[in-house]
């Protein structure tokens, strides 16, 4: 469910693992381009009543990885899992629920209180299915540079604060790696292994588009999180490709 930037390769990854996939969007011009990496495409918005899901949810596994944040809406398409085969889901979250208290965070720091994490908690709470939660760090990779992601002129603040990204090819990873493996009712940290401060990253990605070297907001109070990734690494055996951000593609 969302065949975006993550989606749309990761169901192209699956179809060619022997998955037959069913993918959704939003976008009537994406049809084609799903229907190319194989699938089965369907036009889906969450914020309306009248989709098709009784033939979209025609399946074993549900991957959600759309960015709404309605609890409401969500709480339709539960009813909906509900009525379906669905037995298994995979949702895709974000390292944003967790607060920049300075400090490193697990799965078992305490989150804000935010709509992402009660939407989380609508779905593992489900006795129906079985949940597992991906929280993943900044996306990057591809099309997706992070030297582009502020614009030019613009004074980047807490330069001393640490970042947290993950790779895509990564991301379609560590989410085949929970459906071979059988790995549901838990909760990950999807992150590299590496943390470089805000100032020495952005300097060596926005240089590497070509760009001036940025400046940096020296009053800034640097407010940072480090994301762990142990639990991944331990309960899926999981090795990720693009490990060190300073290395990254």
């Amino acid at each position: 469910m969302g065949c975006g930037w993550l989606g749309l390769p990761l169901a192209g990854e699956l179809v060619n693992n022997g998955y037959t996939v069913n993918g959704s969007t939003t976008n009537p011009d994406k049809i084609e381009q799903i229907k190319a990496m194989g699938a089965h495409p369907y036009l889906i918005h969450i914020g309306k009543r009248n989709n098709p899901y009784a033939e979209f949810l025609h399946a074993h596994i549900l991957i959600v990885a759309i960015t709404s944040k309605s609890i409401e809406d969500f709480k339709y398409l539960m009813e909906k899992i509900n009525a379906s085969p669905i037995k298994k889901v995979i949702f895709i979250s974000s390292t944003s629920v967790y607060p920049s208290n300075n400090t490193v965070v697990n799965e078992i720091t305490p989150v804000k209180d935010v709509p992402l994490v009660r939407i989380e908690q609508l779905f593992r709470s489900n006795p129906n299915i079985a949940t597992t939660v991906i929280r993943f760090a900044g996306l990057y990779g591809y099309n997706r540079k992070p030297g582009n992601f502020f614009p030019e002129g613009r004074i980047i603040d807490h330069p001393e604060g640490y970042v947290n990204f993950i790779h895509r090819d990564d991301c379609i990873r560590i989410i085949q790696k929970i459906i071979i493996s059988e790995t549901w009712n838990q909760l990950f940290n999807g992150c590299t292994d590496t943390h470089p401060t805000r100032r020495e990253f952005y300097t060596s990605q926005i240089l590497k588009v070509g760009r001036t070297k940025p400046a940096f907001n020296e009053e800034a109070s640097n407010a940072y999180k480090i994301v762990d990734n142990k639990k991944i690494k331990d309960i899926l055996h999981f090795t990720f490709k693009y490990p060190n951000l300073m290395n990254g593609a």
